[in-house]
């Protein structure tokens, strides 16, 4: 019962992260919002005994795309201008 609690709370969190980084105008939030989709994924990978893909997930979803897309947006401008 505490485990079926668990997922559905870590599936919220993946709903309300995922929305967020759509909703998010400023870039550098909607990365982070992933990068939190992916941990969250990580995690539910985990308690469905699957640990190699959990470790793949957290490394190359939550750590190296991350980096990627920040050093991406490091070259681009923070806030969208209003003209």
């Amino acid at each position: 019962m505490i485990l079926l609690a668990i997922h559905i709370l870590i599936l919220l969190g993946l709903i309300v992260s995922a929305g967020l980084a759509v909703y998010f105008k400023d870039l550098l939030s909607a990365a982070i919002a992933l990068a939190a989709f992916s941990l969250l994924l990580s995690i539910e990978f985990y308690l469905l005994q699957a640990p190699d893909v959990a470790i793949a997930e957290a490394g190359i979803g939550a750590g190296l795309t991350t980096a990627i897309f920040i050093i991406a947006i490091r070259g681009t401008k923070r806030f969208e201008e209003n003209e």
